[in-house]
This record gives structure tokens, C-alpha cells and sequence, in this order.
């Protein structure tokens, strides 16, 4: 593999920890992601999961999570959120493990064939193959573009906080109209927090009906306190907080303080360092074949969004097709003298064990 996949050949960063062993490195946790570990897992490769978001659902829940699909065979309607609650449930009897919050930093070939990867988080792992079902990239949280913001970054400013980073915080400032915010919000004013507010530019938010009716009931008894404007700038404090200057849309300046500011300003996806592994690109795509959808390296796979070949249609069941095949791809390396032998859910009792179901007899 090209150097610039990776540090060097077999190197391992000394952090403490031994490199995680699995027969697969998946990367990326939505719906194409999950679907391929089903796949791996009837084949009886174990898999873990590298996601940069907080959770799994990946672009099809931050984009449209509530928004209807109607293109999924076999499910005439669902949500975003619905159809990766059914490919966790479809999931659940590998124990895949799962690691959010991580980037994957490089990839380098080791001696044995074997991979070692590692993320941003210095977690470590060694793969005889990795797929990369990372989408159109992954979801960077966007950053606050005023004065003073990237000094407190990681410190007051957390952008897209998980909740042990919020423990503890007495005056929390919440960013931003979607669901995440308002459930952050609501959350830090049923803990220990002793001020919640919500700072967004406008009067309108994009939560479901409930959420947002439990959040307009906490602001009209003062459990959360709403600010509708714009940020400005960001100073520190002379007492450990900080204070964020805003412009109301009434157009008066006002200065919120904050022990913490929770800031939720949407997602952009970023190709990050995937396209400085040497990898064939075409326009920020992985070039892969359609026998097995193997990338220009050979033990590492390309599914979703994120490849291109002739014909190629970005759609959910493309994807799920591609991640079948994927999976003998990487059985065939995994198990180089045992060929995979194509097996029906309805018939292999093999399969009805694995899955946890009964075996029915066939009429």
C-alpha cells in the first residue's frame, strides 16, 4: 500500500493499549455500514465499527431523519430513523463493536497482509480486511466563525457534546434549532444545571412535534430560557465562564454567560484523510470493480455513497447490494481455503442458529 496510507509498515503507536484484532474494520455506521456487517456476520466474520458521529445512522439520519423513505424494498414506508432501528435490530446477534467519535486517521500493511488502523481517538486496530462505508464522508460538526471561538474550543466550546462532557456544567448555552439541541437543552435542565439556555436565529426549529412541544412547554415555565439572534464574538470571563456577545434580531447587543456552550450548528461531510490514503479517486469517489466492490487496494472494499463505477446510482439498495457482495470479497480473503458457499436465511439451519431464530420446517 502507498506510504502515504499510513506512518510506515507494521509501525504501532505507543499508546498503552494492545491494536483491537478483527476479521474486518467497518467504517462508517449507517444503514449501508450496518447492512454490511449483517452481511459479514452471515459469513461469520467478525466486524467493528468506526463512526465519527456519536451513533450510528450516518448522513441518512443527520439529513433526513424523520423524513419518509419509500424506496426500500419490501417496506412501502419508513422513516430514516425507523429503517436504522431495524438494520441495529437485524445486527444485534453479532455484538459488533461499535466506536463513535472517531476519525479514521490512516491505514498501513503490515507484514502479514493484515492491516493496522488507526483513528484520531489513538485507538488501534488490526484487520485482514476494512470497508469503508463512510458515505459521502464523514460528518464534521461546522465550527463557530466569530471572534475568540477557536480559543475555547474543546474547553467551554464543545461542539456536538456527548453527555459525560456535560456533566457538571451549572450554566449551559445551547446553539442552534434542531432536534439534537432541543434534547440537549431539555436534558441539561432535568439535571444539575442551574441556567439552560437556547441561543437560534430564529423562532422556527426542526424537531419532531413532541420534542418540540416538550421544549416550548420548558420555556414557558422557565425551565429554559430562549434567545433568538445571532453570535458575534466570544470572550472569556473573569470567573471561568465565558461570554458569548450576540445581536438579537431585534437588533440590540446582549452578552449571555455560560460555564458551557453546547453548540450544535449542523454537520458537513469531509472525505478527511480517506483521500490521502492512495486509493484511485474519481472526483472524490473510491474507483471500485463490480465483481466485489474492491478498492485499487486489494483487501479493501468500497460500499455506498462513497465508491463509483459505471452505472453507478446513489441509493440506499444500491448499496445493500453492494455489501453482499463485498462481504464474499472479504471471505475470500479471510478465509482463503474455506470458499463461501452462498446460503439461504429461509433454509440453512446454520443461519437460524446464528440469528437466534428456529428452524421451520420447509413445506
Amino acid at each position: 500500500m502507498s506510504e502515504a496510507a499510513g506512518p510506515g509498515h507494521g509501525t504501532a503507536r505507543q499508546s498503552g493499549a494492545l491494536p483491537i484484532e478483527t476479521d474486518a474494520l467497518v467504517i462508517g455506521a449507517g444503514p449501508v455500514g450496518l447492512f454490511q456487517v449483517f452481511q459479514l456476520g452471515l459469513l461469520n466474520i467478525r466486524a467493528q465499527v468506526v463512526e465519527a458521529l456519536g451513533h450510528v445512522g450516518g448522513q441518512c439520519v443527520e439529513l433526513y431523519g424523520d423524513k419518509p423513505i419509500y424506496d426500500i424494498p419490501g417496506l412501502p414506508f419508513c422513516t430514516a430513523r425507523e429503517l436504522v432501528e431495524r438494520l441495529q435490530q437485524q445486527v444485534a446477534p453479532f455484538q459488533t463493536g461499535y466506536h463513535f467519535n472517531q476519525l479514521v486517521e490512516s491505514v498501513a500493511r503490515e507484514p502479514d497482509g493484515r492491516f493496522l488502523v488507526r483513528t484520531n481517538a489513538h485507538t488501534e486496530f488490526r484487520a485482514r480486511v476494512v470497508i469503508i462505508a463512510a458515505g459521502v464522508g464523514a460528518f464534521m460538526p461546522r465550527k463557530l466563525q466569530i471572534d475568540g471561538a477557536s480559543a475555547c474550543e474543546g474547553k467551554q466550546v464543545i461542539y456536538h457534546p456527548t453527555p459525560d462532557q456535560l456533566g457538571g456544567a451549572q450554566r449551559v448555552l445551547v446553539l442552534g434549532g434542531g432536534a439534537d439541541a432541543l434534547a440537549c437543552a431539555l436534558e441539561q435542565a432535568s439535571q444539575s444545571a442551574t441556567e439552560v439556555t437556547v441561543l437560534h436565529r430564529r423562532d422556527v426549529f426542526d424537531a419532531p412535534s413532541a420534542l418540540l412541544s416538550e421544549f416550548r412547554a420548558a420555556c414557558d415555565t422557565g425551565r429554559i430560557r430562549l434567545k433568538l439572534g445571532q453570535p458575534i464574538a466570544l470572550r472569556h470571563g473573569d470567573d471561568g465562564t465565558c461570554l458569548l456577545d450576540i445581536v438579537t434580531t431585534a437588533g440590540e447587543a446582549q452578552s449571555l454567560r455560560a460555564s458551557l456552550i453546547a453548540a450544535y450548528l449542523g454537520l458537513s461531510p469531509r472525505l478527511g484523510p480517506l483521500a490521502h490514503w492512495g486509493l484511485a479517486m474519481e472526483r472524490k469517489q473510491l474507483v471500485v470493480n463490480t465483481e466485489n466492490f474492491g478498492s485499487s487496494e486489494p483487501g479493501i472494499f468500497a460500499v455506498g455513497d462513497v465508491n463509483t463505477y459505471p452505472g453507478k446510482k446513489k441509493l440506499i439498495l444500491s448499496g445493500f447490494h453492494e455489501s453482499a457482495l463485498a462481504a464474499f470479497g472479504a471471505a475470500a480473503i479471510v478465509f482463503p481455503d474455506k470458499p463461501a458457499i452462498l446460503e439461504y436465511t429461509t433454509t440453512s439451519t446454520r443461519l437460524h442458529r446464528l440469528l437466534g431464530v428456529e428452524s421451520k420446517p420447509v413445506i
